[in-house]
């Protein structure tokens, strides 16, 4: 069993790194020129705020083109840390989990987005985790179901409402060996 398991989100398309560098390097131009030979006069100082304000806005928007959700589950010392991360910054802080209880794929039609299903990981009781969303319900189950293999929890169907199923994983592995011959 590894150490250290890692749930991520896609890695973003090429195109949406070249539209972050592309709005960072706009971004720093006009904080430059919005900086560069202020005479700090109140309409020099009005006209420098626009320009900060404007490249902390770029700035925003491309951090959304080049963040990645990922989280970090240990094993051995009985932590994850959900992460946000950016190149090479990581935000995120380790939570520690008392006992893993069972990985469950959830679906909430309420939401506004269409077909959504979420893995949660229930630890401690009553407390959840999401760790991942998918539009997909093949994609999230595979997630859920190599994630309670290796943490050795049971794994709940919670995808029709007020008809939730534990799913027997033996029987899974099973039908996938008898395909795969």
């Amino acid at each position: 069993m590894e150490s250290t398991i890692l749930v991520s989100e896609q890695n973003r398309p090429f195109w949406h790194l070249i539209v972050a560098a592309l709005l960072f390097t706009i971004s720093f131009c006009i904080l430059f020129l919005s900086l560069y030979n202020v005479n700090w006069s109140a309409e020099e100082i009005k006209s420098a705020f626009h320009g900060l304000f404007a490249a902390i806005f770029m700035a925003f928007i491309a951090t959304g083109f080049c963040t990645q959700k990922r989280v970090y589950i240990d094993i051995k010392q009985s932590r994850f840390k959900p992460s946000l991360e950016i190149g090479f910054v990581k935000i995120g802080k380790w939570k520690t989990i008392k006992n893993y209880q069972y990985v469950s794929v959830f679906y909430d039609p309420s939401k506004n987005e269409s077909d959504l299903f979420e893995v949660n990981l229930w630890y401690d009781q009553n407390k959840h985790f999401e760790l991942y969303t998918r539009n997909n319900f093949e994609d999230a189950m595979l997630i859920a179901y190599d994630l309670s293999e290796e943490l050795k929890i049971d794994l709940l169907d919670a995808t029709i409402k007020n008809k939730y199923e534990w799913i027997n994983k033996e029987a899974l592995k099973q039908k996938a060996n008898e395909q795969s011959s």
